[in-house]
């Protein structure tokens, strides 16, 4: 089916032909002119304006329609690319059983690469962060603490810091600007969108849990963006019960604002 702006240029086109049809009767014109001539000239210079008018408008409709067939010819083209893009993006990571290629909200639609890319980068290091925290909750209750202080000079134990959200408030401001410190290390020391340059979203060079076997290394890589998404829903949950309960799996009737 053909595209709107390719009707447009057709019919630009075809006013442009219908222009020029008009040059035609000119010549008739021309000779009715020779006649007026023989009877004082007074009709020539008319005649010459009109056929010279209906030849510029015939040239400006050429030129649109040369342009307008252009710009259709882009839009196809560019079409074309962000469909394959799309295309190319259901065979990507993270298209899992049962779900598949499962964009509900259509943000790949546009076929952009880099921004499909970017944000593959994003849900790899929320999931990376999410797992972290998901074990941060779990290995206190499990293994229990570490011996000793936090910090000395405060006197604060490491047993003496609670575990879930309650622990924002305990750890000292020193302790926190180390966290962030160390954070922001690890999001520049190989500079800032590196792994987007190089076009392995979350790849910083860290392979200890890779494998030289490509399917190995896919099946890998896929485990990683599924633990991530199911670690990300599950620090949410955890954020929520620890809130209105005390504890990540506390007893629901601690929440005294339960109906």
């Amino acid at each position: 089916m053909a595209s709107k702006p390719s009707k447009t240029a057709a019919a630009v086109a075809a006013a442009a032909l219908g222009g020029a049809a008009f040059l035609a009767p000119g010549t008739s014109r021309g000779a009715s002119g020779q006649v007026s001539a023989l009877r004082g000239q007074a009709r020539a210079p008319t005649v010459q304006q009109d056929t010279s008018a209906l030849g510029s408008a015939a040239a400006v409709a050429v030129c649109s329609a040369a342009v307008l067939v252009s710009q259709a010819r882009k839009a196809q083209a560019s079409g074309k690319s962000s469909a394959v893009a799309l295309m190319a993006f259901e065979q990507e990571l993270g298209v899992q059983p049962p779900v598949g290629y499962w964009d509900p909200l259509g943000l790949a639609k546009d076929g952009d690469v880099e921004t499909f890319q970017r944000r593959r980068s994003v849900e790899l290091k929320h999931g990376r962060i999410a797992m972290l925290a998901t074990m941060g909750y779990i290995t206190p209750e499990i293994a229990g603490k570490f011996p000793g202080y936090l910090s000395p000079s405060a006197g604060l134990k490491f047993a003496d810091v609670p575990n879930g959200l309650a622990a924002i408030s305990k750890v000292p401001a020193g302790g926190w600007t180390q966290i962030l410190l160390y954070m922001s290390w690890c999001e520049v020391s190989r500079g800032a969108g590196s792994d987007i340059a190089s076009g392995k979203p979350g790849d910083f060079g860290f392979y200890v849990l890779t494998s030289a076997d490509p399917e190995a290394k896919k099946k890998k890589l896929s485990a990683e963006l599924a633990n991530g998404r199911l670690a990300m829903m599950a620090i949410i949950g955890m954020f929520y019960q620890d809130g209105l309960t005390g504890s990540a799996w506390g007893d629901w009737a601690n929440y005294t604002d339960s109906p």
